[in-house]
């Protein structure tokens, strides 16, 4: 069907619309990306505190029993951060096939809180066992309460259910805007990490004093650094879900004004070729009426 002058306009108008659109959808992504990653810088000194403490604890007892937050009854829980927002691809999709890869090669039962809905239904045709289902948090101020009712509610389940392992998933953002899933063990405390820690130097040149004892200090050590490592999966899930947003709302950018540079073109030409046809009407009008005078 013929294209008219009308119905390019409408065209025209529509894509004018959705440009702006886009454009207000490509700021709201550029902006949450940068409150993201304030959000990961500003837990380095919060976490080098933590490990300090964790220093204190291990410092020259390398053995430490940290029951009971290692078990071996065989139960692993994992915690997997997605999305619910649109226009990101197969930023969910991708990870449940990696959560789903990685929980089928450990051995044991396992269960999984999910961040999402969308997350958590793609996990459930993967056939994973989602027993928890969480919301997105829609900023930075959504996040800490949402970890802190992941760790009351998940770690007591850990706790009483005994689970052996303790896992976090979620898509962490590369280069090229592009991003992969990762994936960090957040219990138990191994040995060589407990190590790691204890082998550290003391800042000072006062050796620290823990006030209690570390046996009743290092849950709560462990709690804060549980909170750390959530917040961090988190907000870095986050961050990569706004730049695959930006990418794609780049990607549609261009594609607009690409079709609206056709259009235009396309608006123009035919209404050249309008502007001609009357014209022709006109001079074809005035020789006739020029030969009829003469007769």
């Amino acid at each position: 069907m013929s294209e008219t002058l009308e119905s390019l306009r409408v065209k025209r108008e529509r894509a004018h619309d959705l440009a702006s659109v886009v454009g207000t959808m490509k700021a709201l992504a550029a902006s949450s990306i940068g409150q993201y990653e304030s959000a990961v810088h500003s837990l380095e000194d919060y976490f080098r505190t933590v490990e300090l403490g964790l220093v204190a604890c291990f410092k020259g007892n390398g053995r430490l029993s940290i029951e009971p937050y290692t078990t071996d009854s065989g139960k692993v829980g994992a915690v997997v951060f997605g999305s619910d927002q649109g226009l990101v691809g197969r930023f969910n999709l991708s990870l449940s096939e990696d959560v789903a890869r990685s929980l089928g090669e450990v051995p044991g039962e396992t269960e999984v809180w999910a961040v999402g809905e969308r997350i958590a239904g793609n996990l459930l045709d993967e056939g994973v066992n989602v027993v928890k289902v969480f919301s997105v948090p829609n900023s930075v101020q959504g996040i800490a309460p949402l970890v802190s009712e992941i760790l009351v509610q998940g770690l007591a389940r850990t706790v009483e259910e005994k689970h052996s392992q303790v896992l976090s998933f979620h898509n962490q953002a590369t280069e090229f805007g592009r991003y992969q899933s990762k994936v960090r063990h957040l219990l138990p405390l191994d040995t060589r990490w407990i190590r790691q820690f204890a082998a550290q130097d003391w800042p000072t040149r006062l050796p620290p004093e823990v006030v209690g004892g570390s046996a009743s200090l290092l849950p709560k050590l462990v709690r804060e650094y549980l909170f750390v490592s959530l917040y961090r999966a988190c907000a870095e899930s986050l961050m990569s879900e706004n730049r695959t947003r930006l990418n794609s709302m780049q990607r549609a950018e261009k594609n607009i004004e690409e079709r609206l540079e056709q259009l235009t073109s396309d608006f123009h030409r035919l209404r050249q070729s309008a502007i001609d046809n009357e014209l022709f009407d006109l001079i074809a009008g005035y020789e006739a009426l020029h030969r009829k005078k003469r007769r």
